[in-house]
């Protein structure tokens, strides 16, 4: 594996246990180096970190606390 791309995986503590969770990136990583882009997609998809998930994080909040305001009234 290139010493660049482990530098950017340790930058980020996610990616160090993503490898762990799922061994065969080791494999793939080490053989083309340029499937990180691929890598980092399916981990934060795996950990919804995409903004799409955050918004609808942020959506599902609103819609329970409205809710909950709804049921207090």
């Amino acid at each position: 594996m290139s010493y660049e791309l482990q530098m950017k995986l340790k930058e980020n503590p996610l990616y160090i246990r993503y490898l762990r969770e799922h061994s065969i990136w080791y494999k793939k990583l080490i053989r083309n180096p340029s499937s990180f882009s691929e890598f980092r997609e399916e981990m934060r998809e795996n950990y919804h970190l995409r903004p799409t998930d955050k918004i609808n994080k942020a959506l599902d909040a609103f819609t329970i606390f409205s809710n909950l305001m709804n049921n207090m009234v």
